[in-house]
């Protein structure tokens, strides 16, 4: 495969990868597991093994995001650590691995990432606008906020920046709630964990899954409020959580997302709760109402709430607005939300097939992404159970599980293909958060997933270029650098396909934001419309497939 830069005649910089593409209609990719001979080697750690408590279950995340400004993906790995010791003790937070043309280097010493502790989730901007892209550290314990020095190195700053929360941080993403050119941080918190204070698997006070003693939790537990950042430009944010309408609920929060989903370029949020109804943000000029009951996006189909997790959104069905999908517990079905428009949704969960082996897993990291370049959105789904004793129970569940992926057939409807992709996608593993991108720049999306106890799996995606594929990296001058929140729509082949650049999503993971389109059989992008975070709209014409092409706003 050779690269190649240029400047196309829209004044677009273009990355070229020149290589075979097949016609459509050819073999599904495979999916190899290339971690080892890709370099990355941490093993990840989350309590001693046992999940004698709910704080060990929950496991970590990884993101995939370009640090030092070279045009490809690197990828940090978060890492938690074990009770002994306190939530500050243990080995690193994290672990950052340079890309080198596809290989990756652990510089987490050189990068100065030396905080020790118990990290959860990671979620990626570049919040001072200085043209490096930062990352936030969820933890059991104070969380982190890594300032990019733009030489290779980073720099804590949460404490300076009003950003040390010691509560328990789930999740997270940044977004633009207002509009004013600094993107906010979105903290989704579990709950209130004191090992002093709950009761330990096995003892009288805890619980049971049938004979199988299991750690107390979540019911029975002191859920914690989220909270709403605002970026005041200086380097610092404010809680407003009351003024914005977010506070006033205290619910088991795992997965968070910002996404317009009603159109109007004000970006909502979208909250998945453990056990608990899930909660919708409607985004009113900068101020929110939670309107997730009314919205039919806080339940199931049934009317009951269910485990949260992991959260997907895309357009899924091509009728060009954002449709959610929501991971969840076993002996039950991870949910498929159609966006109906006007901030509702109906469960077409059964009707689409999207979890038809669902339900003996727990579903953990997701995203919808196209991973034949077809045109058409599929999805993946990382399963990990939290009972490591689970298989001494029943046949039906595993603590090691593999790995769920449905081909979109383009008519509303998903196949389970996973068994049918060569590679080691049903080789089972206790999996949690799942970043999702093009870390080898060949134009398909491939996976890293982060296994509870075990190294990372990278899953190369081989095949997935065979049909043609165009991806955008959006840099924004008047609103917030990284163009978060900003709407891409391209018109090719004579359909419209949709996107949005995000920071956080799928399970305490954070994916490469460059907004990536199959296009099948397709050699040209007919138009490409783009809605920058503070609404200006601008207009491309005929660009051609099979490259990455940067976008600034105004040029």
């Amino acid at each position: 495969m050779q690269v190649h830069f240029s400047l196309n005649r829209f004044g677009l910089t273009v990355l070229f990868l020149i290589g075979p593409v097949a016609a459509v209609g050819q073999d599904l990719p495979a999916f190899p597991d290339v971690a080892r001979e890709a370099g990355l080697t941490l093993v990840n750690v989350s309590g001693g093994g046992t999940n004698d408590y709910i704080v060990e279950a929950n496991g970590n995340g990884a993101a995939f995001f370009d640090y030092d400004n070279d045009g490809d993906m690197d990828l940090l790995i978060t890492n938690g650590s074990t009770l002994t010791g306190g939530s500050n003790s243990g080995g690193p937070m994290a672990a950052l691995y340079e890309n080198d043309g596809g290989a990756f280097n652990d510089v987490t010493t050189e990068a100065r990432i030396d905080s020790r502790g118990w990290a959860f989730a990671v979620c990626v901007a570049d919040y001072d606008n200085d043209g490096h892209q930062d990352f936030y550290l969820t933890a059991y314990g104070a969380n982190r906020l890594y300032r990019n020095n733009g030489n290779g190195t980073f720099e804590e700053r949460a404490l300076e920046a009003g950003l040390a929360d010691m509560r328990w941080g789930s999740n997270c993403a940044f977004g633009d709630h207002d509009r004013d050119g600094f993107v906010d941080l979105y903290v989704a918190h579990y709950l209130d964990f004191d090992v002093e204070s709950i009761a330990r698997r096995g003892t009288e006070a805890c619980v049971y899954m049938g004979t199988l003693p299991v750690f107390c939790g979540p019911r029975g537990l002191e859920a914690t409020p989220d909270v709403l950042y605002r970026n005041t430009g200086d380097g610092t944010f404010l809680d407003v959580s009351a003024s914005s309408g977010i506070s006033g609920n205290a619910y088991f929060g795992l997965g968070v997302v910002f996404s317009d989903f009603d159109g109007d370029a004000w970006p909502d949020i979208y909250v998945a709760n453990d056990s608990v109804p899930n909660l919708l943000f409607h985004n009113d000029g900068g101020r929110f109402e939670e309107v997730g009951l009314l919205s039919g996006a806080a339940l199931n189909l049934y009317g009951t709430s269910q485990a949260g997790m992991g959260i997907a959104v895309g357009d899924y069905d091509g009728d060009a607005d954002m449709d959610i999908y929501v991971t969840n517990f076993a002996d039950d079905t991870n949910t498929l939300y159609e966006n109906l428009g006007d901030m509702f949704f109906s469960d077409v969960t059964a009707a689409s097939g999207a979890s038809r082996v669902s339900r003996p897993n727990v579903g953990w990291g997701t995203a919808f992404l196209d991973l034949d370049n077809d045109g058409w959105l599929d999805l993946f789904v990382a399963n990990g159970h939290v009972y490591p004793d689970i298989d001494t129970l029943t046949e039906a569940s595993h603590y090691r599980q593999p790995k769920e992926v449905y081909r979109n057939r383009g008519d509303k409807t998903f196949e389970g293909i996973t068994a049918r992709l060569d590679g080691d996608l049903m080789t089972p593993h206790s999996s949690r958060g799942a970043a999702f991108g093009d870390y080898d720049n060949d134009g398909d999306i491939d996976v890293v997933v982060v296994n509870a106890g075990e190294p990372p799996s990278l899953y190369r995606n081989d095949g997935g270029n065979r049909n043609h594929w165009i991806g955008f990296h959006l840099v924004g001058t008047s609103g917030n650098r990284d163009a978060i929140g900003a709407r891409i729509e391209i018109d090719a082949g004579g359909r419209t396909q949709a996107g949005e650049v995000r920071s956080g999503g799928s399970y305490l993971s954070h994916n490469d934001m460059r907004v990536h389109f199959g296009l099948g059989d397709v050699t040209t992008v007919d138009r490409v419309r783009v809605r920058w975070p503070g609404g200006e709209i601008e207009t491309f014409d005929a660009v051609d497939a099979d490259q990455y092409v940067t976008l600034e706003e105004g040029r």
